[in-house]
């Protein structure tokens, strides 16, 4: 009835879906929903594992209640204190006024400021390489910081070899019953979730990634439980992979992104063209999208995948396309890099776009700019079209 998962012995899964949350962050349009990750282990003491987003307070409290049937709540662990998840510390701290929190110096801080009174004889302060044991169970505490938040870690428990991983590895989209990896065909049911998850909470720290990563490849890891998204135990080298790659900001796919705008289907029909022409050429590997179409989170987990970039826009007021050049701070924002771009700009005078779009691209690093440059004059003609063919072979010779 409360919809509780016995992961092991002693561990228990705590979390909610919630399909009803349009935005993430009120900011990344989520239509398969998330998961809100919460643990709560019995050993000789009680621990549970971070909380939830206050629209799931109500039954994660009581939940808790369940799974501890009359035993008290000895410890909190705090990996991560982003509403999400730390939302009912302070109401887990009311309801058991003698529980111990453990958590970051930092994150106290953050604990306090988001409105959570804790006793200072109850707060517990962790730091990198500190053991806590819990009985059968002990705990190593990892630091995480910037994965994506300062205060975070994660921690690694011995005798079921498990990382609780905070933010790192968490995925969009709601379980609905499928708890681990292994429930989910992970490459039509997982991966764009991953991926897009990855690429705009966490994408733009990629140095603080791969230092947790060179971490974590010094534990024997048997499961990861993450805050968001299914418990790994069976794929765990494909997710691995796929945040050392993202971290990296190596592309995972050879093949072609072309991202345009068009005010009168004019610069469409430029992209388009290029898209054809590639395709008759066997390019199997290409997605094409409208900026004005598409959320700009959708945009850059495409990003994050494909080697090669193909940006068309009209000029507007002397420069690019309103939403294009918000697609392209989004990018240098996120630290996206080791590109291969073309250029498709359009102008019935003046035309701007492919200077402005190039002076943006060359903020970021590893960027490299194909020279054949597309110029529409108003409309596709004998000329533009020439350029694109030149663009694609350009754009096959380095694939």
């Amino acid at each position: 009835m409360y919809n509780i998962r016995k992961i092991s012995e002693e561990l228990y899964y705590l979390g909610s879906d919630d399909i009803r949350l349009e935005l993430f962050e009120n900011i990344h349009p989520i239509q398969k929903g998330v998961s809100y990750n919460s643990y709560l282990l019995l050993d000789e003491k009680t621990v549970l594992l971070d909380t939830v987003d206050s629209s799931k307070g109500k039954e994660f409290l009581e939940k808790i209640k369940v799974v501890l049937n009359g035993r008290a709540l000895d410890y909190l662990i705090v990996h991560h204190v982003e509403p999400d998840h730390g939302a009912m510390i302070g109401e887990v701290v009311t309801l058991y006024p003698n529980i111990k929190v453990i958590a970051s110096k930092q994150a106290f801080v953050f604990i306090k400021q988001f409105g959570a009174n804790i006793k200072e004889e109850n707060m517990i302060v962790v730091k990198e390489g500190d053991k806590i044991s819990f009985g059968k169970h002990e705990f190593t505490f990892v630091g995480a910081p910037m994965v994506h938040w300062p205060e975070a870690l994660v921690s690694y428990e011995s005798t079921t070899k498990t990382l609780f991983s905070a933010d790192a590895f968490g995925t969009f989209g709601c379980l609905y019953g499928k708890l681990y990896d292994d429930d989910f065909n992970i490459e039509l049911e997982l991966l764009e979730e991953m991926r897009k998850y990855y690429t705009n909470i966490v994408g733009k720290f990629g140095v603080q990634v791969q230092t947790l990563l060179k971490k974590a490849s010094g534990l024997d890891i048997k499961m990861i439980c993450p805050l968001h998204g299914p418990i790994w135990r069976t794929n765990l080298s494909l997710l691995l992979d796929k945040y050392n790659k993202w971290s990296k900001y190596e592309p995972e796919e050879n093949g072609v992104l072309i991202v345009y705008a068009s005010m009168y289907g004019n610069t469409e029909k430029g992209a388009i063209t290029l898209a054809n022409k590639l395709k008759e050429k066997g390019l199997a590997n290409l997605a094409v999208y409208d900026v004005s179409k598409t959320d700009v989170s959708t945009l850059i987990a495409e990003t994050f995948k494909y080697s090669h970039l193909v940006l068309a826009s009209p000029t507007y007021n002397m420069g690019v396309f309103p939403i294009m050049h918000n697609y392209l701070e989004d990018m240098k924002a996120l630290n996206v890099q080791n590109k291969i771009v073309g250029i498709i700009e359009n102008g019935t005078w003046a035309c701007k776009a492919g200077d402005e779009m190039i002076k943006i691209i060359k903020e970021m690093k590893n960027m490299i700019v194909l020279e054949e440059k597309v110029k529409i004059v108003s409309s596709l003609n004998e000329k533009s079209e020439q350029e694109i063919e030149s663009l694609m072979d350009s754009i096959l010779k380095t694939l």
